[in-house]
Order: structure tokens, then C-alpha cells, then sequence
């Protein structure tokens, strides 16, 4: 395929080898389509000129043409400056430098009009100018009125004279070297059906719009074009829907409703019945099943889990359930084991600790079909793990496993792709959802089981300990345990936080033996005392857990009623909801305690506040989102093919846009798989230009 004119060098329009280069190493810029993409962060708005005695703010910067009439030094010293006296039709201005005097001295030619551009100031009920940009107008000409580019650059670049200005000038120069050569990229019919500006008209009015609204509609015609490409990138969803063959699991059978009629002590929510609907839809379909499951801490995840787990079962097949760590998985194990009772189904649990003896048994009860779960960590990845007729995998906490690792998984069926269900107790606001898990349907637990009390959150600061120790020991003192939670293993020097072995020793005097029970647990422990850690306090030995953030998953304690975050200004939104999620897993009444300095404010203080707001993850997950904006969401994909390089984009706002390219893209597969035709030429030779060559929908290109 031959290579586009975009990708050209930035040598090409005859710039300086130095500036090409800092181009490269400063913004990133190394091609003429690199350089176009870079857009303005903001424009000011030239479009009129302002006759001077309309003036009535120094609020906005104005555009003003006007003759130079009288310019002279002024002051002495320090206080030295250059006064010049400008007058337009209505009236004459000051306009004052104070600095560069020699040079603008030069610039500036009596009798000459000039297009002066600059924000009022206001000194003794006169407006004039200090420092205002300037350049000459030629006699009977007018100035260029539009919205004028302004783009960020760095030190390095001004010192090589490139400042915003300059930036604009080599925009224009690029424009009229590919004038009439930019290929289109997306789909005709969808320019055409969402009224989009081609890519030629769009990279014109990024950077030279006339109106507002035109360099509105340019950022949108590129918000379209990245969502349209990540969603190709990420196209094993469409690999998904041509996938004919899938394991048909239509009977819901004597395990599934014998489950639910005997075993089951209490009803489902409204939320969980929805959820289970949507994947019986999925695994009767004859496709194969890739569904997210979000649900927030408490929300019956695991139920939800298990009862499609015996759907899988009631039609003649196995299931796995993948956890991320030994405490996890033996959480589920147990869990499941106990709704379970004496219904006919063999569960079995394999982790790093299972004896060589009981593996044994296990891999032989796999290959037979005898046992129909197994429950357990990364060891259900070993080749030595074979199932006989493995027909749904679901991976609890998704995103802290790897690609390969979550494949090897995948192919434990030779004959058929099994069902997968990939859940989250990770609450993430729908719109990035659909972002970071573009090759997943998605269905929410958005309600929590009836009789779920609300933990009771408050900010705290260092003069409110002695209260609140007062209060740890009376939960104590009742029978119930307590979390505190430190952001850091070790002392630090640099950073004034408190770590978790200080917060022992201090918690140890503060708790003494043999009255109270104080334990330590954080990962640079060795696995099998934090296994013995938390052995002892979910039993009850240990009543207060000094720890960090292992706690955030995997620990189900009912007695803990109490958590005590320490540097809570120091965590996300999104990971103090998750380690608020340690406690209220019983009937009592639970406690959140956000210890801060007393001194934080702003945005700081405005996330904790919504922490003690409410209890909803995706409320608090939205506000997250808009705080702290997305981030890297190449992190969260583990696509392994690296992180989405948004420049337009936003998870926060684009929800339409992106759903509609999910329907584009899926219906342009089914019609042209591997996008066949010269008309998408340009759009797979910008795919490739992406880095993305390995994607199947885009592999005759490689």
C-alpha cells in the first residue's frame, strides 16, 4: 500500500533541522499529519475590530486598527518606558511597553495604521494598552477577521523563536502544501449520514475556523474519527459476532430451579433477575457469551455467578471461576459451597496452595467430567489443567489479569469457545465502560439486596482522635472488628504520611494486649503469613487489622463494622469506595473514617465530601470521572496493544457518539470484513499509521 503524503516529514515545508527536530522530541510532531492533529488549546476571537471609544471593560482582550500619531521615552531608571500615542476613528490611546524598548522602538513607524490586539487596562478612568501585540496594515487593506489559533509551546521551542504565532504560521505552510492531497479516512455514507466536515475541510477549520461553531464542528469530525478507530482496534467483539458456533445452553434445568426454589434465603433484586435474563439470552443464542458484569461492593455478584455457573451445569457443562487472589478464591469457594448445601453439584477449589495429591485428583476429575466447578487463581492457567467439556468462564476482578492470561483460559476448550463473564466490583460511569471494555456487552447490578445499611461516612481530622479511639474500643468492646488503612508500607522521608508499621506500633500501644488483638497485614509480607493474617481475623483472633490497600479486595468479614482510612486525601474516589466496601457486610450498623489534614480544601476536600455523601459506586464513580478525568484508559483496556491516544475524545461527554460508532463499525463488518475495496484504502492505511497492523479486521495490511 503506498504511503500516504501524511506521513511526510516535517521536512518537507522547509523548516530548520533544528526546529524539526524539537518539534519531534518537544510535542511529539514528526510527521506533516502529526503536526496537523496537534490543535489549538484556544482561540481568540478577532472576528471584528472595536472602535476604541466603545471600550467599556478590561475584562476581554479587543481588536482595534488605528494610526501611530506620536511616540517617546518616558520615566527614568527602573521606571523607564515607551509611550505610544495611537488614535482611530473614534478617538485617540496610550499604548505602553515596558520592556524590549530598542526593538519595538524599530517596529514602530509614525503615520503607519496598525492591527493592534490586546486586553484594556484601566488607569484613571482612561483605557489603554500595556504590551499589546501589534503588526502594520497596509494603506486601503483590512484586517483578517476570524478566530485566531493559540497553541501551547514549550521553553525549548521559544527559545528557538517558536512561539504561538509561529506555530500558526507552519500550519498554514502545511495546509498549502497538502492542499487538495488529504484523503478522507471514515466511511463516506457516515460523513454524509452525521453531516461531518471531510478530513481536509476539518484540519482547514481546526486551525483557521471562521465562527466558534465552525472549530466546534472540526473537533467533532475528529471525536467521530477516533471513536470510529477504537472501536476497529478493539474489534474482537466483531470477531465475536461472526463467530456462528456457540455453545447453546436452552435448559434451565433441575440444578438452576432446584436452586432457586430450596437453596435460595432470600429473593433476588429486581437488578440481579435482569442481569441473569441477559446472560441466559446470551448463552441460549448459539454465540458465544462476552458479557461484563458491574456491580458494585455488596450488590450479589457472586450470586449472580453461581446461578449461571449451574446453568451451565443443568446442560451438560463445566464451569471455572478465576479470581485474582488466594483469599478470593477461597472466599468464593466457600461462599458458593455454603448457598450450595446438599444440591448434587461437585465444587472443587485449586490455588498455589492446593497439595500435589488433591491436584491430582482434581486434574483427573476435570478430564472426566465428574467434578462440574472448580474455583481458584492463576494455577487454572497451567496446560496441565484439561477440562473435558468446559462451557462458561467467569473472571472476578478481570482487569487485574492479563491478556495471555485470561486467553490461556479461553482455550480450555478445543472443540468450542466457552461462554465468558468478566466482572467488576470496580463501579465504572457507563460512558467509559463502553470505552475501556469495547469488546463486551455490558449489564449492571445497580441495586443493592433489601435490608443493606448505609455505612456511615465522616471526614475526620488529627485533633478528633482521642473521640474516635473512644469509639473504636466500644465496637470492640461489642464484639466487632476494625480496619485502619495506610497508604504506605515504610517511612518516608519525602512524602508525610504515616506508614503501616508506625500505625501498628502506634495501635498497639493505643489497644493493648491482652485486652485487644492488634494484626498487621501488607504486600511486601510473605503470602503465606498474610494468608495466616487474615485467617486470624476473619475468625476473630485479631479485632483491629492495621493494613494498606490488600485489604481493597478479597476480604469478607461480617463482623468488621468499622474502617479508618488514614490519608484519605491521599486515594481515589473510586479505591475509598472500595475500602469502604470492607465493612457493612453484616447486619450491624458499619462506620467509614476519612482522616485527613485539617487543612485540605478545593477539589480535595470537594471528592471526600462526596464520600460522605453517598454510598453509590457509579455516583461516585461519575464524579471521579469528572475530576480526575479518564486517565490513561489504555491501562484499564489490558488490550495489549497499548493505551488509546484520545486527542479530541471524551469518556466524560461523547456517549452518543460512542455508541453510534459501536452500530457503524459492527454493521460495516458484517458487510466487508476485511474492509476490501479502494474506497477504504486510506482509512486502513491510517489504521496502519495507528500502530495497529496486528488488528484482524485491519491484517491484509500488515
Amino acid at each position: 500500500m503506498a504511503a500516504s503524503l501524511l506521513e511526510s516529514s516535517l521536512n518537507v515545508l522547509q523548516l530548520a533541522p533544528k526546529l524539526v527536530d524539537a518539534l519531534g522530541t518537544e510535542l511529539g510532531i514528526y510527521s506533516l499529519e502529526d503536526l496537523l492533529l496537534y490543535a489549538p488549546f484556544r482561540y481568540n476571537d478577532r472576528t471584528r475590530v472595536t472602535p476604541y471609544a466603545t471600550i467599556q471593560s478590561t475584562s476581554n482582550a479587543v481588536q482595534l486598527v488605528a494610526t501611530l500619531e506620536h511616540i517617546a521615552y518616558s520615566g527614568e531608571g527602573t521606571k523607564r518606558r515607551l509611550e505610544a500615542t495611537f488614535r482611530d476613528s473614534s478617538g485617540s490611546f496610550q499604548v505602553l511597553f515596558f520592556k524590549g524598548h530598542q526593538y519595538i522602538y524599530k517596529q514602530l513607524m509614525l503615520g503607519t495604521r496598525y492591527v493592534i490586539w490586546g486586553r484594556p487596562s484601566l488607569f484613571q478612568h482612561v483605557y489603554n494598552f500595556v504590551h499589546p501585540e501589534f503588526e502594520p496594515l497596509a494603506e486601503g487593506r483590512s484586517p483578517n477577521l476570524g478566530l485566531e489559533p493559540i497553541y501551547e509551546v514549550t521553553e525549548k521551542l521559544k527559545r528557538l523563536y517558536v512561539h504561538s504565532k509561529r506555530m500558526m504560521q507552519i500550519q498554514s505552510t502545511c495546509l498549502r502544501y497538502l492542499a487538495g492531497r488529504i484523503d478522507e479516512v471514515l466511511p463516506q455514507e457516515l460523513v454524509e449520514k452525521y453531516q461531518l466536515f471531510s478530513r481536509a475541510e476539518a484540519f482547514a477549520r481546526l486551525h483557521f475556523p471562521r465562527t466558534t461553531a465552525e472549530a466546534q464542528r472540526a473537533r467533532l469530525r475528529f471525536k467521530y474519527e477516533e471513536w470510529f478507530c477504537l472501536q476497529l482496534e478493539q474489534a474482537e467483539f466483531l470477531a465475536r459476532d461472526a463467530q456462528v458456533r456457540g455453545i447453546v445452553c436452552s435448559r434451565v434445568g433441575e440444578l438452576f430451579n432446584g436452586f432457586y426454589k430450596e437453596h435460595l434465603a432470600f429473593s433476588l433484586t429486581e437488578a440481579q433477575k435482569r442481569v441473569l435474563r441477559d446472560i441466559h439470552s446470551d448463552m441460549k443464542s448459539g454465540k458465544q457469551m462476552n458479557r461484563l458484569l458491574q456491580g458494585d461492593v455488596g450488590s450479589g455478584k457472586t450470586l449472580v455467578a453461581l446461578f449461571s455457573l449451574l446453568l451451565a451445569v443443568d446442560n451438560g457443562l463445566q464451569g471455572c471461576l478465576m479470581a485474582p487472589t488466594e483469599i478470593l478464591a477461597n472466599q468464593h469457594y466457600k461462599s458458593i459451597c455454603r448457598m450450595l448445601g446438599d444440591l448434587n453439584v461437585r465444587v472443587v477449589l485449586l490455588t498455589g496452595s492446593t497439595t500435589q495429591k488433591e491436584r491430582r485428583t482434581i486434574h483427573a476429575g476435570l478430564q472426566d467430567g465428574t467434578i462440574n466447578i472448580i474455583i481458584g487463581t492463576h494455577a487454572l492457567i497451567e496446560s496441565n489443567v484439561v477440562f473435558l467439556n468446559l462451557g462458561l468462564v467467569i473472571v472476578d476482578e478481570q482487569h487485574r489479569f492479563g491478556v495471555a492470561q485470561r486467553a490461556k483460559l479461553w482455550g480450555k476448550n478445543p472443540n468450542i469457545l466457552p461462554h465468558i463473564l468478566v466482572m467488576s466490583a470496580t463501579p465504572i460511569p457507563r460512558t467509559l465502560a463502553l470505552t475501556v471494555y469495547t469488546g463486551l456487552d455490558i449489564s449492571v447490578i445497580d441495586e443493592l439486596p433489601a435490608g443493606r445499611k448505609a455505612i456511615e461516612t465522616r471526614i475526620l481530622h488529627d485533633n478528633q482522635r482521642d473521640g474516635l479511639y473512644n469509639f473504636l474500643r466500644h465496637e470492640i468492646t461489642n464484639g466487632h472488628q476494625v480496619y485502619i488503612v495506610y497508604p504506605l508500607v515504610n517511612e518516608s522521608e519525602t512524602i508525610d504520611l504515616q506508614s503501616v508499621t508506625e500505625g501498628y506500633e502506634r495501635m498497639c500501644e493505643e489497644f493493648p494486649a491482652p485486652q485487644y488483638a492488634v494484626g498487621m497485614l501488607h504486600g511486601q509480607m510473605h503470602a503465606d503469613e498474610k494468608e495466616a493474617v487474615m485467617r486470624d481475623f476473619a475468625s476473630g483472633a485479631i479485632n483491629l487489622l492495621v493494613a494498606t490497600t490488600v485489604i481493597e479486595v478479597g476480604v469478607d468479614v461480617p463482623n468488621a463494622t468499622v474502617i479508618v482510612i488514614e490519608d484519605a486525601q491521599r486515594f481515589g474516589l473510586t479505591q475509598l469506595h472500595q475500602l469502604r466496601g470492607r465493612v457493612g457486610r453484616g447486619a450491624a450498623k458499619s462506620y467509614c473514617f476519612l482522616m485527613t489534614k485539617y487543612d485540605i480544601q478545593g477539589t480535595t476536600r470537594q471528592r471526600l465530601k462526596i464520600m460522605e455523601e453517598t454510598n453509590d459506586g457509579f455516583k461516585i464513580a461519575e464524579a471521579d470521572l469528572k475530576l480526575r478525568g479518564p486517565g490513561e484508559l489504555g491501562g484499564l483496556m489490558q488490550s495489549g496493544k497499548g493505551g488509546a491516544n484520545f486527542l479530541f475524545a471524551s469518556a466524560t461527554e461523547d456517549t452518543d457518539i460512542i455508541q453510534a460508532m459501536r452500530t457503524e463499525v459492527r454493521d460495516l463488518y458484517r458487510v466487508n470484513p476485511t474492509l476490501e475495496g479502494e474506497e477504504f484504502a486510506p482509512l486502513c492505511a491510517f489504521m496502519a499509521r495507528r500502530g495497529r497492523k496486528s488488528n484482524p479486521i485491519i491484517a491484509k495490511i500488515g
